[in-house]
């Protein structure tokens, strides 16, 4: 007999009544998110990581062994699920689950093309590495790595069929719609490659509509988080794509999409997500119980909100075979609530075990020992020097007609057309009037290659800031008003093999060390909102008043948010897909 077989066998001896269960949750009100019930006088016994029976009496299977929690009438529902994070973002996973967990989170599904932009198939697998044998567990999406890079654009094919390999990989991560219709040759295999196994593509249609609209979801589209009204959604429904609805710190969609529920008959493919959250916004507000008592105040019914961050997910992967549900024979992830209306973790049960009860965590998280290669990603080539930002015109003429990027929020930009003044051969900004220097700087796929351009709109009066953790590319990104401050940011990253740093008038104004993949610190979480709350303030100092600096400067790379980017071969505009120069021609 193998080892299911044998696990089986003992899940049957328990559910008979032929040996006692391990742990038992009696006196319970049980939301069944099946039938959609909030059954009264119900129990539940485990059997090692699975639930062996459950029903109005258990009695039969408790033993001098077993453990026993009497409810009191207090709620039990499944352990909630994550179905899009981002956890390769600022925290080890064991500081993340340190805070994830104690609320009632027992399965998250993250990307992974944070560490694969940087650290390769090797920086993926030692990410997947660091998230096992965790008090929760984890599933991952290989990444699609769409990028303003074009050396960066796209996953090896032999990578991905490695991590498609993997069983905790559970499909394809988000492929922004602009570039898959932009890049039909890239993308179309990679699909392919990811259906033949069997596993979802994840989508990304932010502003998506109409024919484009249909023909991302003709690619085969599962799921997409990027909704903002209620319009959208049911757009999306319409269309049997699986809606996330994001509440998390890059954005709060649930509280504008919240008429949904009264626009659709079945809410089963609606799910709730946070898309990411920050070290603070986790410390102050928890994850996902916070999501789920978010929709019951915008007025979801309970068992509804319970469904969007249980079994609707787990449905969407696959998953409901073993998670998403109370019920024989699943896994024992359970959490006590005190009533359907209040999402507050009295006991969390994950895979049998109790891991945390009243807040607190009883199980401690497993701490990872990352290899070597990831924590050596920063391989720019050489000290940077002032004079690698400057630009040179060697046009005819006293100005410059030049692309610069606009500022129109904290996240979203457009391109303008400026004459600038030229002095000595050099391109000159303008800091009273908001213009200042940006670039990135290749750290990784064609380390050293860097690309300067300007920035309006930024509130940047002096000093630079700079960061190793741009999205979807392996740059580092500098925005600065002096150039000897924007050198001095880039080499204290390389010196301490990624992190962000502030610096103005030569010196260094706050730091923060973040030498996984350039991506990572290795802090408590606790030290880390204070570090990255010191951060802000010296960002703050030099100007910038941005709510979230830093994410403001990383996202300037993103091949997601429109409309001109930038990354190390130039700039990029969304609306064409076209990498083009500072200089217009």
């Amino acid at each position: 007999m193998n080892e299911n077989e044998n696990e089986n066998k003992k899940l049957l001896d328990v559910a008979l009544g032929r040996m006692p269960g391990d742990l038992a949750i009696v006196n319970a009100r049980l939301l069944n998110v099946y039938t959609g019930e909030i059954l009264d006088n119900q129990s539940v016994c485990t059997c090692g990581e699975r639930i062996a029976c459950a029903g109005p009496d258990v009695g039969y299977v408790i033993g001098d062994g077993t453990t026993v929690i009497d409810a009191g009438g207090a709620t039990l529902i499944p352990g909630f699920i994550d179905g899009h994070a981002h956890v390769a973002a600022s925290f080890t996973a064991g500081e993340f689950v340190k805070y994830a967990a104690r609320g009632g989170t027992t399965t998250i599904v993250t990307e992974t093309m944070e560490p694969y932009a940087v650290a390769g198939i090797n920086g993926v697998l030692d990410f997947l590495a660091s998230l096992k044998d965790q008090p929760i567990k984890f599933f991952a999406t290989a990444p699609a790595m769409v990028s303003t890079s074009r050396a960066a654009m796209g996953i090896d094919p032999t990578d991905l069929e490695t991590l498609l390999g993997q069983e905790e990989i559970v499909g394809l991560g988000e492929s922004y719609w602009q570039a898959v219709l932009q890049n039909p040759d890239v993308f179309l295999p990679i699909f392919a490659a990811t259906t033949a196994h069997g596993k979802l593509l994840e989508g990304h249609s932010a502003g998506a509509r109409g024919n484009k609209l249909q023909a991302y979801a003709a690619c085969g589209v599962s799921s997409c988080h990027e909704p903002i009204k209620a319009e959208e959604v049911l757009d999306r429904l319409r269309l049997g794509i699986y809606v996330m609805i994001r509440e998390g710190s890059i954005r709060r969609d649930l509280a504008e999409i919240a008429g949904i529920k009264d626009m659709v008959a079945d809410t089963r493919r609606l799910i709730l997500t946070t898309d990411g959250v920050s070290p603070a916004d986790l410390m102050a507000m928890g994850y996902m119980e916070y999501l789920v008592q978010k929709a019951i105040d915008c007025g979801f019914d309970p068992v509804t909100a319970v469904q969007m961050a249980t079994l609707n997910v787990a449905e969407h992967f696959g998953l409901d075979d073993r998670i998403g549900g109370i019920a024989p024979g699943k896994t024992a992830d359970l959490v006590l609530i005190p009533d359907p209306q209040t999402i507050r973790a009295m006991v969390v049960v994950s895979r049998g075990r109790i891991i945390a009860r009243d807040g607190k965590l009883e199980e401690a998280p497993r701490k990872h020992a990352f290899a070597a290669e990831s924590l050596n990603t920063i391989r720019i080539p050489k000290t940077v020097e002032p004079s690698d930002f400057g630009l040179a015109y060697t046009g005819d003429g006293d100005t410059a007609a030049c692309r610069v990027i606009e500022m129109v929020t904290d996240l979203v930009t457009r391109e303008v057309r400026l004459d600038l003044p030229v002095t000595d051969g050099e391109i000159k900004t303008d800091r009273a009037n908001d213009l200042v220097k940006i670039a990135a700087i290749d750290r990784a796929t064609v380390p050293g290659k860097c690309f300067t351009g300007l920035i309006k709109g930024f509130g940047m009066r002096s000093g630079a800031m700079a960061c190793s953790a741009a999205w979807d590319t392996s740059c580092v990104i500098v925005v600065g008003a002096d150039e000897t401050d924007m050198a001095l940011c880039v080499n204290r990253i390389r010196d301490m093999q990624g992190g962000v740093v502030v610096c103005d008038a030569g010196r260094v104004a706050a730091e923060l060390a973040m030498p996984v993949f350039g991506l990572i610190s290795e802090l408590p979480l606790e030290e880390l909102v204070v570090r990255l709350k010191t951060i802000q303030q010296a960002a703050a100092d030099l100007g910038v008043s941005f709510p979230d600096p830093l994410l403001t400067l990383i996202a300037l790379t993103g091949a997601a948010i429109p409309f001109l980017r930038i990354c190390e071969e130039g700039l990029v505009n969304f609306k064409d897909g076209r990498t083009v120069d500072l200089m217009i021609d």
